[in-house]
């Protein structure tokens, strides 16, 4: 539901959703665990959530990227494959 339409009288709960969605989530690179991709243009690394302590998954990033580096994931639940 677009901003728009919940001024216009729809669900102010759906706007709220919305927008935790669009804030994303914190996580920051734990390692580094290699070049994937046609051309190696995407990083695969292991990350941990920043709001819940102790959980890591492994995404794609593309562009550069070191350990240490702060991430907004759209998505947790989702997680890369492991490259081979």
């Amino acid at each position: 539901m677009s901003k728009k339409a919940a001024k216009k009288g729809g669900d102010v709960k759906e706007m709220e959703i919305q927008d935790e969605k669009e804030k994303g989530t914190r996580a920051r690179v734990e390692e580094v665990l290699g070049r994937t991709g046609s051309r190696g243009g995407v990083t695969q690394v292991r990350v941990e959530i920043m709001d819940k302590k102790g959980r890591s998954i492994v995404r794609n990033v593309k562009g550069p990227v070191r350990v240490g580096d702060n991430l907004i994931l759209l998505e947790t639940e989702r997680e890369a494959r492991r490259l081979r």
